[in-house]
């Protein structure tokens, strides 16, 4: 368990497991248990735990900075931001069934958008096809976990949680109501190649950091690195991480899914996921041959906006259904 950016919010995760045998059981018995462990910890304070991606009782006076978590790097990541903006407001706009325009000061409205992230582990023969088939299972993925249509009483996309992350940090204009190639929040600029390694190429030429500091860890950990990366925020996200042995791997994290409203849910959310990605990846036909990068992208932003309509994923039409 871990703070997030706001008081109110928890981020709960399972320990690492292999991809076969009954690892799905076992991640459902670790979240299970610990969300048992959370709940008890809330009701000593009445409260209750809820588990969406959006809550839809949630009121513009609850995101404050009154309300911020109190690790230093939320308040520096604020400050960044709005240093990058030359101190202008962060603008929301989200035109759905209803339409949302407001005007924030900070980054927290960040902190209304909770996701379900799922991390792979991958090797450098299977980093890029598994990291574009996430890519291109995006749309389906949105859309089978959208929770999220309701923010501050209007109904706006079916998973409303993406536009409004994306917006929530956004340093440089909204492109068509959702952040360009390089905003710190996007789909991304396209597949992966190389192993991923364009991908922190990319991090180190468009993106100023937005935390200086100084870190003690060895320089064979890469901490500068990694704590820049984690400061990109692209839907599918390349991750290095370090074993417990030492030795260092790639990951991919895939973020586009909702969090909650279950364990159970958020289980079969997973293994949704992890099957789809092996049987894309799997494929002869590559993801980038298999469907244009903008393409995928522009399923994404359907899916999230009305996740019932029909997308393309190559030679097949799949009609997508929000709910599990």
């Amino acid at each position: 368990m871990a703070p997030e950016l706001a008081q109110y919010n928890l981020e709960l995760n399972s320990l690492p497991l292999p991809a076969k045998g009954a690892s799905f059981s076992a991640m459902e018995a670790q979240l299970s248990a610990l969300w048992q462990r959370t709940n008890a910890a809330a009701e000593a304070s009445s409260a209750r735990l809820g588990m969406v991606g959006i809550l839809p009782t949630l009121k513009p006076e609850h995101l404050c900075l009154e309300r911020m978590s109190n690790l230093q790097r939320y308040r520096a990541l604020n400050e960044q931001v709005l240093l990058l903006r030359n101190r202008r407001p962060l603008d929301l706009d989200i035109e759905g069934e209803e339409v949302l325009r407001l005007t924030q000061g900070d980054v927290m409205l960040e902190a209304a958008a909770t996701s379900l992230q799922l991390h792979l582990q991958v090797s450098p023969a299977t980093a890029q096809p598994l990291f574009n088939a996430s890519v291109l299972a995006s749309a389906i993925t949105v859309a089978v976990a959208a929770n999220s249509p309701f923010l501050f009483g209007r109904q706006l996309w079916e998973e409303t949680r993406i536009p409004l992350f994306e917006q929530a940090v956004a340093v440089m204009p909204l492109h068509g109501g959702h952040a360009g190639p390089y905003a710190r929040v996007s789909f991304g600029s396209g597949y992966g190649r190389d192993c991923l390694y364009g991908f922190f190429v990319e991090n180190r030429q468009h993106f100023p950091v937005l935390l200086p500091v100084v870190l003690d860890e060895p320089v064979e950990r890469v901490p500068h690195l990694r704590l820049h990366n984690g400061t990109i925020w692209r839907w599918n996200r390349p991750v290095i991480g370090f074993n417990e042995d030492g030795r260092p791997h790639l990951r991919v994290e895939h973020r586009v899914m909702a969090a909650g409203p279950s364990v159970p849910d958020s289980v079969a959310n997973a293994a949704f996921y992890y099957g789809l990605v092996f049987g894309l990846a799997k494929s002869e036909e590559g993801a980038d041959a298999r469907l244009p990068f903008a393409i995928a992208e522009r399923n994404f932003y359907e899916a999230a906006r009305a996740a019932w309509r029909p997308i393309s994923i190559g030679s097949a039409v799949v009609a997508l259904i929000c709910g599990n």
